[in-house]
């Protein structure tokens, strides 16, 4: 690889980290082609990009980004997303199903070094539209109320006449 392709990975890397307020780092040894591509696909229904990438390169690309430098050893899978959610939810699923193959290794969430544990509380957490549909419930809860207790008073007037 010569320096310019370098010095162009690098530059598209640290384009995607300066946009990404989740990174998470994970071991992916041991997990087949077909594994993968079923990884990529779950990544790409939640708006993750998944990225195989030369250690030193992400670090430079992470240092051009502002960013903490991760201590990266190994080879590794990197998932990014604008949301701080949706990679950690992805990698966290994908962890579950291929305990033996896949395992996460570290991350950066909202511009900080993240560890493993951070990651898993991050996955747990309900997603925007999950937390969404949360809030519209909520403010719903008053109206339903209140037509029910309309329509139960309509129904005693009717009894009642």
């Amino acid at each position: 690889m010569t320096r310019e392709e370098k010095n162009e990975i690098v530059s598209k890397l640290s384009e995607k980290f300066e946009n990404s307020n989740a990174i998470v780092v994970a071991d992916y040894r041991g997990t087949t082609h077909k594994q993968l591509e079923e990884l990529r696909n779950m990544a790409t229904d939640s708006q993750v990009q998944v990225q195989v990438a030369k250690n030193s390169l992400v670090n430079l690309g992470l240092q051009k980004a502002k960013l903490d430098k991760l201590d990266l050893t190994q080879p590794n899978i990197f998932l990014t997303s604008e949301d701080q959610i949706s990679a950690c939810k992805v990698a966290d699923k994908f962890a579950t199903m291929y305990k033996d193959s896949f395992k996460i290794k570290t991350g950066v969430v909202e511009k900080k070094t993240a560890t493993i544990e951070t990651i898993e509380a991050f996955a747990k957490l309900p997603s925007r539209d999950e937390l969404l549909g949360m809030l519209a419930a909520t403010w719903m809860a008053p109206v339903t109320n209140f037509a029910i207790g309309l329509d139960a008073l309509r129904k005693s007037k009717e009894e009642s006449a």
